[in-house]
């Protein structure tokens, strides 16, 4: 019988420690497959800082280094700068690199650094106990805003793709989601593509991805899914919003 799925090379056999429903687990396969179908396992260190992500090195069966919180673009960046022969990556979220690390992932882009990223924005610190988060949306309760985000007091949420995509220098931006099918193939496409780049040398490279924290939303991974498609998707608008083509 012809095998036709199958666990990545790049992922090792440890079971998950992410919540029922959460898709980091799906982001994790993803990144595993595209380092397998690009021949890159033996030549790829990933980033990992504090938050959900932080166990990641357990999943990838590929060289890894943890960062502290928000600093993996700067990890990442003299890694790379050390080694540009490997393939470097960072696996980010939202409390982590729009936050803390808000400095660190604008520099690195604006600079140019020819590394990958990997971003996940479910709209909420997960690992800590779901507080507010800087991609919280305006209403959206948490254990720090247990009345709704009140963009009067706090401010709107932070579209880092859109942000990024306004540097001057050459990348690769884009957004992407996890919460169908159809969406999780295109996601994969777009981290081939940011792969693919930092192969060629070419620029930097950002992935942004809509994820649901079933746990922390409070509902169930079907309506978390539901709740993302009607509040995230039209606040935070899937699609490529930089190539370094053109510049």
């Amino acid at each position: 019988m012809k095998t036709i799925f199958s666990r990545p090379r790049a992922m090792t056999e440890t079971i998950t420690h992410y919540c029922p429903g959460c898709t980091h687990g799906t982001a994790h396969r993803l990144v595993a497959e595209v380092i397998d179908e690009l021949g890159l396992r033996e030549s790829t260190v990933g980033v990992a800082p504090v938050g959900c992500s932080v166990l990641l090195y357990n999943y990838m069966d590929t060289d890894m280094h943890q960062a502290a919180h928000g600093r993996a673009p700067a990890v990442a960046t003299g890694i790379k700068r050390t080694r540009p022969n490997l393939t470097v990556y960072t696996y980010q979220g939202d409390g982590d690199l729009a936050s803390i690390g808000m400095a660190e992932i604008i520099h690195a882009a604006n600079r140019g650094e020819k590394i990958t990223v990997v971003f996940i924005n479910n709209a909420i610190y997960g690992m800590t106990g779901g507080q507010m988060a800087p991609t919280t949306m305006p209403g959206q309760r948490t254990t720090t805003s247990p009345a709704g985000r009140d963009v009067d007091n706090v401010g709107y949420p932070i579209r880092v793709a859109e942000l990024l995509s306004t540097l001057r220098t050459p990348s690769y931006v884009v957004r992407g989601s996890l919460h169908t099918p159809h969406n999780i193939i295109e996601a994969k496409k777009a981290i081939r593509q940011a792969f693919q780049y930092q192969v060629d040398g070419t620029c930097f490279s950002f992935v942004e991805l809509l994820s649901i924290c079933p746990t922390n939303w409070g509902i169930t991974p079907v309506k978390s899914n539901e709740w993302l498609e009607k509040n995230m998707l039209p606040y935070y608008p899937l699609g490529v919003y930089k190539t370094p083509e053109e510049n």
